[in-house]
């Protein structure tokens, strides 16, 4: 039987193995003192995989790394729902690849969250690579948020995004958050089972508002101001029509389940 290990990194690839690389070692640098494993879930389609054999190579040796290829792509929120399944921690860490420890943050999170039992899940400081603490903290998603999301160069939307951003919230103080982006979420794992992981309806964007969603209505998803970890956000689905595309229809999906 194995033995329960302190975290689980939960990390889909796409094609980006080389992002996938600098994670893993930023985060074996970074967590000496925790047990660990890393699932890699693979969505790059078996024809485009074969084109990135060196990176695969490099990645699979690295520590506590394990990758499960898909044949296909089956999706974010599907592709963390097989890595909840094979985990065997105390703790599951949403990471997308684009994300970067740079101190041992669970030193902080973990004795936190063992001391606040009513927290759920955290997210942390979010900072860009010029250390900017990123605008991931949302309240509940509406119509009408979505809209100015598209829009938000006009300055009449300017103080209603703000809101949405929780810009009026203090961040050197923890507080719940509605929506935290799902770049990088410690979640208990127990939690992530009693809910049944991500909701595998969505292929692509505002699964992790769905999550949060559920999170919060038994139990506290939280903003954690005591550590910084950097994103570097792309922003795939405001330059790429296709991906604009998903994120509207998954947004259509999340109100239609939501009312």
């Amino acid at each position: 039987m194995n033995k329960t290990k302190d975290l689980t990194f939960s990390i889909v690839a796409y094609k980006n193995y080389r992002q996938i690389i600098n994670a893993v070692n930023s985060i074996n640098k970074f967590t000496p003192n925790y047990s660990k494993e890393i699932i890699v879930v693979d969505n790059t389609e078996d024809e485009v995989r074969k084109g990135y054999s060196q990176e695969i190579n490099q990645l699979s040796k690295l520590d506590n790394v394990t990758i499960i290829a898909n044949k296909v792509n089956l999706g974010f929120g599907k592709a963390n729902n097989i890595a909840l399944h094979k985990a065997q921690s105390n703790f599951f860490v949403i990471c997308n690849p684009d994300i970067l420890l740079i101190e041992n943050s669970f030193s902080k999170i973990i004795p936190y969250m063992d001391e606040h039992l009513s927290v759920g899940a955290v997210i942390p400081r979010l900072i860009d690579k010029n250390h900017e603490i990123e605008p991931v903290y949302r309240r509940e998603l509406t119509v009408w948020d979505v809209f100015i999301r598209y829009v938000h160069p006009f300055d009449s939307f300017k103080k209603r995004r703000a809101y949405h951003i929780m810009q009026d919230q203090d961040y050197s103080k923890p507080f719940q958050v509605p929506f935290g982006q799902g770049s990088f979420l410690v979640v208990r794992t127990s939690l992530m089972r009693q809910l049944n992981g991500f909701d595998e309806r969505y292929f692509m964007y505002v699964e992790d508002a769905d999550l949060c969603k559920r999170i919060n209505q038994v139990s506290i998803l939280q903003y954690f101001p005591y550590t910084s970890v950097i994103h570097l956000w792309e922003k795939g689905s405001h330059k790429n029509p296709k991906l604009m595309k998903w994120h509207i229809q998954a947004m259509i999906k999340y109100f239609e389940k939501w009312k």
